[in-house]
């Protein structure tokens, strides 16, 4: 049985202090006392054991032995019977919309995983509705019963000149975001080339955010530790979750950034990296734990940041060094420390009881100190949130789609074509730079199912031209005729479609055109699988569950057509983001992302 109350952040600790004062000392009894549990202190890296909990007004005023002095007439009492009580972890890094689903939704997704805090970075949205998306999802964010921390994206579009998003952020959109309540920061700034040559644009978003005193998320995602990536540090990013190394994590702490290690649906970039501690002995302290995009399959059947922490441990991490990494690391990052990130006295009273602290067993998850989730289930409403017609109806596509417009033609006169192909990389969100010999058949040039290239297409969707960008792609292994096409399309949001058959393609596309968003999957002309998203054609409207069973048939109905990637689909999804190497498509054409340039499709 669910209960509904209105939610919102506990007083700040400076009008909260003499109340804290007074339960600590037994003056006035707390709300909730917890008794008997095993206190992960994330400060010093004990586990202290016969731990009781005081708890008024949503904050922490007694950690101590005994808390009996503090117990009133109508305080609740919840015996912890030796289990472990463990802060409340926290996502440093992450994009809600990569869940297909709202804030609301994302957030009832991961409480019951112990998530009750997360620092997320709405650029998706803001591709599509510019400022406005972003004050959007800060609002919602605000009206959670955990703490949902939004920096303001950086990058908008992500490399310009390469794309065309539909908005555009300056470095004043940027300082008037920082006066907002809820932004804690600027978002990963993926415009590395940019930073390293004193980009007018990103040097004045990145003064912006210093100016607040707030901190400057990274995102270098090159190999190359050289020249450039010194004078991306000396530009000011403070992290970057973008390491798929361990000399990636080593490089990143010696000159002073926070190591983010991401775990997300499609990326496995924690065990690598780890070895810095594990092996080489780095001050784990620098390191922070995250999953960047997380699906909301993976939400609902394997969970969120108790995964992560589950999985760190899995490699050879102490348990309460993991959880550091997830919980006072992160609220160190963010200057959050004296609000979140531990149990002790004056910080907001989120926590878990876990009965099994290596594999992350929570039995009940707390938040300001009400209890939240209980055994895997949501014990709260949040009520939804209702965005505006403004934020829908956001694909144009200028006109219906045709066969012929995923056409390629052939240079005059060949029989046979060398071309560019995009190469997935399974479990990363790097691309390989790969070529291919194609046949032309009447003058168009043909794919290759039998050596895995098959089409890719992007189709312009913010200003309704009709422009279509052909290329080729290797590595989902489709068999049958079919297509897949999203409107979910790092960074700048167009729609990518993927597919075996041009009449398919066009099909699955004009689908998308029909509902607002989304992904669907086309073969032989019939609908398989269909995932709406209308909000902003990047979110569902729908309770987690329900997106997350429509995600789990499009999966199967993938793998029916030969597909058997780990998380194909957010493969498809990044297969147009030109701010990571090596080779991408974008609305302008086939971009070469280790030079930052456009090429052409044949060699």
């Amino acid at each position: 049985m669910t209960q509904k109350q209105v939610f919102g952040p506990p007083k700040p600790w400076a009008e909260m202090a003499p109340a804290l004062v007074d339960v600590a000392m037994g003056r006035k009894p707390a709300d909730l006392v917890v008794r008997n549990g095993r206190w992960v202190n994330v400060h010093s890296g004990e586990v202290i054991p016969g731990t009781d909990l005081a708890i008024v007004g949503g904050r922490f005023a007694y950690c101590g032995p005994d808390a009996g002095h503090a117990i009133g007439p109508d305080t609740r009492v919840v015996d912890a019977g030796g289990r472990y009580l463990v802060p409340g972890l926290c996502d440093a890094h992450m994009h809600v919309e990569s869940g297909m689903v709202t804030v609301t939704e994302f957030s009832r997704a991961v409480i019951p995983h112990g998530t009750t805090s997360m620092f997320i970075d709405p650029h998706e949205i803001a591709n599509v509705l510019g400022l406005e998306g972003v004050r959007l999802m800060h609002d919602e964010a605000m009206a959670m019963p955990i703490n949902v921390g939004v920096q303001m994206p950086s990058c908008v579009p992500s490399a310009p000149g390469l794309e065309n998003a539909g908005a555009t952020l300056t470095p004043k959109d940027v300082a008037e975001a920082m006066t907002w309540p809820n932004i804690i920061g600027l978002g990963e700034v993926m415009n590395f080339p940019g930073v390293a040559a004193n980009d007018p644009t990103m040097v004045g978003g990145v003064a912006a955010t210093m100016k607040a005193g707030k901190t400057v998320g990274g995102h270098y995602a090159s190999p190359d530790l050289g020249l450039p990536f010194h004078g991306y540090v000396a530009g000011g990013p403070e992290d970057d979750h973008e390491g798929t190394r361990a000399d990636d994590a080593i490089a990143r702490v010696r000159q002073g950034m926070k190591a983010m290690l991401r775990l997300g649906s499609a990326w496995y970039d924690v065990a690598s990296q780890i070895k810095a501690v594990t092996e080489q002995g780095l001050d784990p302290r620098n390191f922070i734990l995250c999953t960047d995009d997380s699906h909301s399959g993976t939400l609902v059947h394997e969970g969120h940041m108790d995964r992560v922490v589950r999985h760190a441990i899995s490699q050879g991490l102490k348990p309460v060094t993991a959880i550091q990494m997830a919980t006072i690391n992160t609220a160190q990052h963010f200057r959050m420390e004296r609000e979140i990130g531990s149990i002790a006295p004056g910080r907001r009273a989120d926590f878990l009881i876990v009965s099994d602290l290596a594999d992350m067993k929570i039995d009940e998850v707390y938040g300001r100190g009400v209890r939240l989730a209980k055994g895997g289930k949501l014990e709260i409403d949040i009520p939804a949130y209702d965005y505006p017609v403004s934020a829908k109806n956001t694909v144009k596509l200028g006109k219906k789609l045709a066969a012929a417009d995923f056409d390629i033609k052939a240079p005059e006169g060949a029989n046979e074509v060398r071309v560019r192909v995009i190469g997935v990389i399974e479990n990363q969100a790097p691309t390989r730079a790969l070529e291919a010999d194609l046949p032309v058949e009447n003058g168009l040039v043909a794919m290759d199912r039998r050596n895995d290239v098959c089409q890719i297409a992007l189709v312009e969707r913010h200003r309704g031209t009709g422009s279509v960008t052909n290329g080729f792609v290797s590595g989902f292994g489709y068999l049958e005729d079919c297509a897949l096409a999203s409107t979910v399309a790092h960074d700048s949001h167009h729609m990518i479609v993927v597919g075996t058959s041009k009449d398919d393609m066009a099909k699955a596309a004009n689908r998308l055109g029909e509902v607002g968003g989304g992904v669907v999957l086309f073969s032989k002309g019939k609908e398989l699988a269909l995932v709406e998203m209308p909000i902003a054609g990047l979110m569902s409207d729908e309770r987690a569950e329900i997106v997350a069973e429509k995600a789990e048939k499009l999966v199967e109905a993938m793998r029916a057509m030969g597909c058997n990637l780990n998380n194909a689909y957010m493969q498809h999804s990044l297969l147009a983001l030109v701010v990571i190497p090596e080779l991408r498509i974008s609305d302008v054409g086939i971009i070469d992302v280790t030079r930052f340039e456009k090429v052409g499709l044949f060699v």
